[in-house]
């Protein structure tokens, strides 16, 4: 099922790459990812810093900047365009405070995205999700009607069947700790949106509690009440629902038992909503020590346009499945 999944992504990347800007463009998996994206066709990757360092540091490693773009945002010149093109659009800052700004790469990167001179952003080796996500939202700001900012990831499980073979969204397990019932909904919402993108899914999404429809009472339960039924109002042409125990949202002879009204989710979820950041880190965890599940992700979600983290631990191999939903994503901004 993996070959599928990433087959089925990297198709749909070849038919139109696009450019992703890499801030932190010294390290050596981000090299080696970049290489990779861009040998498979799939990406065009676009390293900011200074020509001599980057080749340098890819030699290091093996990789020829054959075929890379490469941006110097110490250069006057090209800092000074790019400030030219981000105060078009917005006020929030001075060109003073902009040229000090630029000189971290990730500020840089990020505006180019603004800008249109980058069609997402690709960070995380070096950077904190923190870091991240706070320069995105300053930068490239966040999709109108959302205000929260959340991850995504796909993960695979060889040994359980979903409605979507192998395959189920899970979010959000990197970004917001507590999340209101606003909150929640806006992630529900957007990970519906995410995943028709991604692969073609018709969301079904699960808000998730350790209660089915009613049968425990608690404010964390009235909770997820609420947010079924703010993301109903706010898209109703979406599929979401709960409050559901994970095993009523996946298992349709569990569904079947606990829930007793028409449901287009109740056992067939191929999105699952965690309640806040502390079951949703444990919950992908569990799976991926003790059900041999594989996590694709986190990405970001929220922003103008498509923003990835990387995990800090993670491998090429994990960074280019990334940089591949990156640009999948890119495709219909």
């Amino acid at each position: 099922m993996q070959k599928d999944f990433m087959a089925q992504l990297l198709e749909r990347a070849r038919r139109a790459p696009r450019s992703i800007a890499f801030p932190e463009a010294l390290e050596e998996k981000v090299l080696l990812a970049a290489r990779k994206v861009l040998d498979l066709g799939v990406a065009k990757p676009i390293l900011i810093g200074q020509r001599a360092e980057i080749e340098a540091a890819a030699a290091k490693v093996g990789v020829t900047v054959e075929g890379f773009e490469i941006v110097d945002n110490s250069d006057e010149a090209i800092c000074a365009d790019l400030i030219e093109q981000f105060l078009k659009i917005s006020s929030d800052f001075s060109e003073k405070t902009l040229l000090r700004k630029f000189k971290a790469p990730l500020n840089f990167a990020a505006a180019m995205v603004k800008c249109g001179k980058a069609d997402c952003l690709a960070a995380g080796v070096t950077h904190t999700t923190g870091d991240v996500v706070y320069t995105s939202q300053v930068f490239i700001g966040l999709k109108e009607g959302i205000s929260t900012v959340s991850s995504l990831g796909v993960v695979e499980c060889p040994n359980f069947e979903t409605s979507e073979g192998h395959l189920l969204a899970i979010t959000d397990c990197a970004v917001c700790t507590s999340p209101d019932s606003e909150e929640l909904a806006d992630i529900a919402i957007t990970t519906s949106d995410t995943m028709r993108k991604l692969l073609d899914w018709e969301p079904r999404t699960a808000i998730l509690s350790y209660s089915t429809k009613g049968s425990g009472q608690h404010e964390v339960v009235d909770k997820a009440i609420a947010a079924v039924k703010i993301a109903n109002e706010k898209r109703p042409d979406l599929n979401i629902d709960g409050e559901f125990q994970i095993d009523a949202a996946i298992i349709p002879a569990v569904a079947a038992k606990k829930v007793k009204e028409e449901s287009a989710v109740a056992g067939k979820a191929n999105i699952l909503v965690f309640p806040d950041l502390q079951a949703g880190n444990i919950g992908v965890k569990l799976i991926q020590i003790f059900g041999g599940c594989l996590a694709y992700g986190p990405l970001l979600q929220g922003f103008m346009r498509p923003v990835t983290d990387f995990s800090r631990s993670a491998p090429v191999d994990e960074i280019v499945g990334n940089l591949t939903m990156l640009s999948v994503l890119a495709q219909d901004d």
